[in-house]
């Protein structure tokens, strides 16, 4: 029997990678690599001053789910989703299954889902977030939303100045709410000196997670221009990243504050916060989510959401989809009125 539920489970595992295949009404993206093994990460461990556990044994403990959790089984007469959207992926966070997988693994531009990385990394590299960050001239050097501006024709409020400090936590803040592209670049030159060198520990924790079809190029997630194509992520990777950044509250609470506002460190300056993910208050269960724009990238949206038991969690990632907002809706929906844990 457990040879069994070992052949049922393993191509759920969320490292098996290659063209995509149908097991048990599920559709799953399987790998002649990884045939006979759930393919992992290296076990590792460290730790922060923020307050969030960093031990980090395997993104998706597909193991011990096999063995104490329960997982997601499809309803046999559940029939496919179709969206708008260009690529979709909806994975169940505990075990890793694949819940739901149209163009997973197709590799696009991601805009500002991107931050999701940056605050990431923030977490796990910036040891107290109380500290304040010098905004630069790079950092303001940077088109699109910024602090101030929610869009690069419309500013509503005080843009940052070169030399202002900011607390971290209060660039983690703007960053992840207002989508807004300087506190993003600002954290990652606080963080290595330098967007270039930033990008480059982008790519490297990328790659450390077991993520192939992501390439990072800004902090913010705004394309070079004439290096578009070196710019991507997919669907997958990116829920990956989101159910990773579970583990830290701090991502997590802040993407569920609908407004707020901060002040420069010397409190001279008041700086308005409006998060951009209009389903927070909105569908039932949403426990926080990111939104992404570029002219290259189109609307993207990656939410959080819990079943209704609040037992469960998924992510789930709609890319290049002018129907975002109605899209997540239906796919959200779509999995917990189809799927039941056991």
């Amino acid at each position: 029997m457990n040879f069994l539920l070992t052949l049922l489970f393993i191509p759920f595992a969320p490292f098996w990678y290659g063209n995509v295949s149908s097991l048990n009404g599920a559709v799953v993206p399987t790998d002649s690599n990884c045939q006979a093994t759930i393919c992992s990460i290296e076990a590792s461990s460290s730790t922060n001053s923020n307050g969030n556990s960093d031990s980090y044994y395997n993104m998706f403990p597909v193991e011990n789910a096999l063995a104490t959790g329960p997982m997601p089984i499809r309803q046999a007469s559940a029939k496919d989703i179709n969206l708008w959207a260009g690529a979709s992926v909806s994975i169940d966070v505990d075990s890793g299954t694949i819940l739901h997988y149209d163009n997973g693994r197709k590799r696009t531009q991601i805009a500002s889902l991107t931050k999701l990385m940056t605050a990431v990394l923030a977490i796990e590299n910036i040891k107290d977030l109380s500290e304040d960050v010098v905004i630069t001239k790079e950092d303001l050097n940077v088109a699109g939303t910024v602090v101030g501006c929610p869009t690069s024709v419309f500013c509503n409020g005080n843009r940052m100045y070169v030399g202002e400090k900011v607390k971290a936590m209060d660039l983690m803040r703007v960053m992840l709410m207002n989508s807004a592209n300087d506190s993003a670049t600002a954290l990652g030159v606080h963080m290595a000196g330098s967007a270039d060198k930033f990008v480059d520990m982008m790519n490297e924790r990328a790659k450390s997670l077991g993520l192939r079809d992501t390439h990072f190029c800004t902090p913010s997630g705004l394309e070079i221009d004439g290096e578009e194509d070196q710019c991507y992520s997919s669907a997958y990777d990116i829920a990956r990243i989101a159910a990773y950044s579970l583990k830290y509250d701090t991502i997590w609470n802040i993407m569920r504050v609908p407004e707020g506002q901060f002040y420069s460190s010397d409190g001279k300056y008041v700086h308005v916060l409006k998060n951009t993910d209009q389903l927070l208050n909105t569908l039932p269960g949403c426990i926080g989510g990111k939104t992404g724009f570029t002219p290259l990238a189109g609307k993207s949206l990656l939410l959080g959401a819990v079943d209704p038991s609040g037992k469960h969690k998924i992510i789930s990632v709609v890319l290049s989809d002018e129907k975002r907002w109605d899209d997540m809706k239906l796919l959200v929906d779509w999995v917990f009125n189809n799927y039941s844990w056991k």
